[in-house]
């Protein structure tokens, strides 16, 4: 499995209609936030301790929600609000 992130429950219900450049900025943040949980969970399938917590990430117009599941290898965006 690879790491990777994705909207949750779906790219239309958390983003839809955010300004092009915006919805740039929180993939671009999403992408540097998975290389950094990659490295930090190596095996991140076998996985046993506690699940880490979910978090805020600042981006140029806004901010979003995440939460990162090491046995997925997936961070999860669960909410974003564009200022």
């Amino acid at each position: 499995m690879t790491w990777l992130w994705e909207y949750d429950p779906d790219e239309r219900h958390v983003i839809g209609g955010a300004p092009p450049a915006f919805v740039a900025e929180v993939e671009k943040k999403a992408d540097e936030l998975v290389r950094a949980a990659a490295a930090f969970y190596l095996d991140g399938t076998g996985y046993q301790g506690e699940g880490p917590k979910g978090g805020f990430a600042h981006v140029p117009g806004g901010f979003f929600n995440y939460l990162i599941v090491p046995r997925h290898e997936r961070l999860y965006i669960m909410q974003v609000t564009f200022l």
